[in-house]
């Protein structure tokens, strides 16, 4: 069995104990790295390293190789002298060895993309930088950030709720992020730049990372040097432009100290196509921290009022969908957004707490200023729960109950046209569902797998699934997606439109009803039925509900007395 504990490169060939493991996606699986590897490691990097200096080149330590560490590692790598067209950086892709996270290492080495992506730049990006250019390396050691130049601080930060629909009784878990800053004081050289990428609680880089640092330094007898700490949120986005949307974006920064502020200033300017989109630079990290909270926060809001008006339009025949779209035509509300089922995704449905929490934690004031921002959030979070009472609706009117019916969910990303399940709101209309004695079948087109359900009892962490907020759950561990429609379709009793994902869109109401063998309860959560085809729906016999679709009620009404003329 070739060893793949140093070299990260090979995996074993028998199951060994899964307490000493990684297993990737793909059910591959690696052999976690032992005490004795650590020092053939760290002469690996340190080798690589002065042989990049040697060609003129920093050294980047990125920590964490997720979702947003994992293309930022490859765009920092990617980057060259605009006259040259030389590589700047040689980067140290760094993951913590556990047995959830260590088989990222051995994929990165190879020239793999540790996350699955629709856009097409970021497999090729990162085999170029790894096999052709040599400018990318992964790692499990921490002894790396001792030869950083700069360090890229790409580690999660969660909000934890503690209940459905209450944001306030959650806290912001920054446990990680405060041992990944104190491992970076015991390493690092005081001249590297630390770089914070991960949203954070307004205030950390101020008083929870320098301090830290400070205390690091302290310790090891550097006592004359300021850390030289800065901050930079990304506005990353799942899709067919993951890549742009790091490298060919509008970025904010700052500085600790007007030395960190330029040294930071710099390196974006060199990974980042800052020529046509232009660098803001804000003069305390407290206030790029605030920007991207009170930027998601604004989003968030704006989602959330739509979600009463969303009621109010089923409630009296309107239907939002048209109203929103005249609402539009006016430039300055051109970017209104009817929020469907939930919004989903990893930053808008928690970015407000990391606010609030660290109004009150961090920054230590007791009154309650915050109303909207938590309150949006928590109408977010539990809007998808009013589908499954159209879904429950719809089939009455059909005669059926949930308990006893078929339900297939047409797209669980939490976005049209991407394969992002995170925090999507199609999960808590199958918890739901599923809660209610319901049978639920799953089909999305850009998706092979849903880790929150299939491994709910440690996705994302041990005791972190939204199951808990629900009984009866344990069955979805053994969901599957199905990756033929006409066979998610098959005798089903309702259909919930959940996501805008492209093909979807192109339905026809006759191959639907043909798919299924028979009239079902349709649901839209999306305004993808225009009205023609929810009128040829009533025609074929179904039922049909939507959210903010309240002019339905008119269109059954006129098919009903068109076959009572005829």
């Amino acid at each position: 069995m070739a060893n793949a504990r140093s070299s990260a490169d090979t995996a074993t060939q028998s199951a060994p104990d899964t307490h000493n493991v990684s297993v990737c996606p793909n059910g591959e699986y690696f052999e976690l790295p032992q005490p004795e590897d650590y020092a053939a490691e760290f002469e690996r990097l340190k080798k690589l390293a002065d042989e990049q200096r040697q060609q003129g080149r920093k050294v980047v330590v990125v920590m964490g190789v997720g979702f947003v560490g994992a293309v930022m590692a490859g765009v920092v790598a990617d980057s060259t002298d605009k006259t040259a067209q030389q590589p700047l950086y040689f980067v140290m892709g760094m993951q913590r060895p556990s047995t959830r996270s260590y088989w990222k290492i051995p994929y990165l080495n190879r020239g793999i993309a540790p996350v699955e992506a629709e856009d097409p730049e970021v497999a090729p990006m990162i085999e170029r930088c790894v096999n052709q250019r040599k400018t990318l390396t992964a790692t499990f050691s921490y002894d790396a950030l001792s030869l950083a130049d700069i360090v890229v601080v790409d580690v999660q930060c969660d909000y934890l709720k503690d209940t459905l629909g209450d944001v306030k009784q959650g806290y912001a878990d920054i446990a990680a992020l405060e041992d990944s800053l104190k491992v970076i004081g015991e390493k690092i050289s005081p001249e590297c730049l630390v770089l914070i990428e991960t949203t954070v609680p307004p205030g950390t880089t101020e008083y929870v990372a320098y301090p830290i640092i400070k205390k690091a330094f302290a310790k090891r007898g550097i006592n004359e040097k300021e850390p030289l700490l800065a901050h930079s949120f990304e506005r990353v986005m799942p899709g067919r432009k993951y890549v742009a949307s790091i490298r060919d974006f509008w970025r904010v920064c700052s500085g600790i100290n007007d030395k960190a502020k330029e040294k930071v200033v710099a390196f974006l300017s060199d990974v980042l196509n800052v020529d046509q989109y232009p660098l803001t630079v804000l003069e305390r990290p407290v206030e790029s921290e605030t920007c991207k909270i009170v930027e998601n926060s604004y989003r968030a809001t704006i989602l959330a009022f739509l979600d009463e008006w969303s009621r109010f339009s089923e409630k009296n025949g309107v239907d939002l969908i048209k109203v929103v779209d005249a609402i539009k035509i006016r430039p300055t509300h051109s970017n209104m957004i009817f929020p469907g089922p939930g919004i989903g995704g990893y930053c808008l449905p928690k970015d407000g707490g990391l606010g609030v929490w660290a109004y009150h934690t961090l920054l230590g004031f007791e009154d309650q200023i915050f109303k909207i921002t938590p309150q949006a959030i928590d109408i977010n979070d539990t809007r998808a729960l009013h589908v499954t009472q159209l879904v429950r609706d719809a089939l009455r009117n059909m005669g059926r109950i949930v308990a006893a019916s078929k339900t297939t969910l047409l797209g669980a990303s939490y976005r049209e046209d991407v394969g992002d399940t995170r925090y999507s709101g199609s999960e808590l209309i199958v918890r739901k569902l599923t809660e209610m004695g319901g049978e639920v079948t799953i089909h999305d087109p850009y998706l092979k797998h849903w880790w929150e359900l299939e491994k709910q009892d440690t996705y994302p962490a041990p005791g972190h699934s939204w199951a808990r907020f629900f009984r009866n759950q344990e069955s979805l561990t053994d969901t599957r997606i199905r990756h033929e429609l006409k066979d998610a379709l098959k005798q089903t009793d309702a259909v919930v439109f959940a996501v805008r994902h492209e093909p979807y869109m192109a339905l026809s109401p006759d191959d639907v009803v043909e798919m299924i063998g028979g009239p079902a309860a349709i649901i839209d959560c999306f305004g993808i039925l225009d009205d023609e085809k929810i009128k040829r729906y009533f025609q074929l016999g179904c039922e049909v509900k939507g959210l903010g679709r309240g002019h339905i009620q008119r269109i059954k009404e006129a098919v009903r007395k068109e076959k009572a003329k005829n």
